[in-house]
């Protein structure tokens, strides 16, 4: 990497964990050229995964939310980065490497990094009020308070932010029911070995749970709501949250140029497809996995802080290697900690170690069709998760994995 790149202008889009860790690797790792951060939101830099988990569980209050702020005002002024918040990007024009911005700006680049993530998928089901989606710190705010209440919600989606957001809800004393249109919605998240285990978890402490089944409609106001299901039940709840997955924010991308495929599609390097000096991490990426042999976008917490050092290394001092992902998940149940690493592969074979039945905790150990270790989920185990970790990344037999996890039973 020459001297004259670590003077480039670099612009980071979005002011998430991805972004902010850029714009931070970039000043630890030499570079001395302006740095522009941007973000749709006026608040600072935060952290993501608290919305549905501590901010929701206990009464709320700003204090709390300085402890997810990722960075303070006072530390990117240290780093000299120019911070450009409660605009949004709308635009992008790569011929002349400039960011078009809400506000009618724009700001020039010579190297884009585009982290703007994701956004939560709309709700096709919109009454006047009191239907909730969950993706921003004004979002978390706003259920907190409604959650507060302790009034009947209905909880539209089974992954972990649904059913995080539901043992928030019993938490505050609130009866809850859980909707999802999959028998078994936990399967997709931890496989069919533990999922079983989770689904009577919830019901342990309470909540109803509708699986197999769809909403159909969504009708009344706050505090009057009926939720009408394909089976033909009706709901009546205070307040319905609706989780049913993400869409990447690449509107602002359409017409650009970007090859744009659920997600910016990148290379191996996470060069975004259609434009020079122009990278894409985080949520919003489209990647192709090397373990996989497919692109993936992925939604996880490790995988945006990897790609961001991954990123900035490449800016300041050039990379050989491609991306390599950790591929590492995590969800709180109320007091349970849920662990998964690596992959499943269908053509493989998964060991189980340990019982949730008659104990506190287990793993379940994933192997491909070549015998090789691919994969691991932890329930309330960190042992076996760091020891699964540690032999997946050496590429080590399922076997092997299996032996070194019931050793520490």
């Amino acid at each position: 990497m020459t001297e004259t790149a670590l003077h480039r202008h670099i612009v980071v889009v979005g002011a998430s964990l991805a972004g902010t860790r850029t714009v931070q690797g970039l000043r630890a790792l030499g570079h001395s050229g302006p740095i522009t951060l941007i973000g749709a939101e006026d608040e600072l830099p935060y952290d993501r995964p608290p919305l549905s988990k501590n901010l929701l569980n206990g009464a709320w209050s700003e204090s709390s939310v300085d402890g997810i702020r990722l960075v303070t005002r006072a530390e990117l002024d240290e780093l000299g980065v120019e911070l450009r918040l409660g605009s949004a990007a709308v635009g992008l024009d790569t011929a002349a490497r400039r960011v078009r911005l809400a506000d009618g700006t724009s700001v020039p680049y010579d190297a884009l990094v585009i982290a703007t993530g994701a956004a939560a998928r709309p709700s096709p089901w919109r009454p006047p009020s009191g239907v909730y989606q969950l993706r921003t710190l004004d979002d978390s705010r706003t259920i907190a308070a409604q959650l507060a209440l302790g009034e009947p919600v209905v909880v539209v989606g089974g992954g972990f932010i649904g059913t995080e957001i539901a043992a928030a809800a019993v938490g505050h004393g609130c009866p809850v029911t859980v909707v999802d249109p999959l028998p078994e919605p936990m399967t997709r998240l931890v496989g069919p070995e533990i999922a079983g285990s989770l689904v009577e978890l919830h019901r342990r402490n309470g909540v109803r749970t509708r699986f197999g089944t769809g909403v159909v409609a969504i009708e009344g106001k706050a505090g009057e709501l009926t939720v009408e299901l394909d089976s033909g039940e009706r709901l009546s709840a205070a307040a319905a949250v609706v989780g049913i997955g993400s869409v990447p924010s690449t509107d602002w991308l359409a017409g650009t140029g970007l090859e744009l495929d659920n997600g910016v599609v990148t290379d191996r390097f996470l060069r975004a497809s259609g434009a020079d000096d122009v990278y894409a991490i985080g949520d919003v990426a489209r990647w192709p996995h090397p373990g996989r042999g497919a692109d993936v976008r992925a939604e996880h917490w490790t995988n945006a802080g990897d790609q961001a050092r991954y990123v900035a290394t490449a800016l300041t001092r050039g990379v050989e290697a491609g991306y390599e992902p950790t591929d590492y998940v995590w969800s709180d149940q109320y007091d349970w900690k849920v662990n998964a690493c690596g992959r499943h592969d269908p053509a493989g074979s998964s060991t189980v170690i340990g019982d949730l039945r008659a104990g506190s905790r287990a793993a379940v150990i994933h192997t491909d069709a070549q015998g090789v270790a691919c994969g691991a989920v932890t329930v309330n185990w960190v042992r076996a998760l760091n020891q699964a970790r540690r032999l997946l990344s050496v590429g080590a037999s399922g076997d092997s994995v299996v032996d070194a996890v019931r050793q520490l039973a």
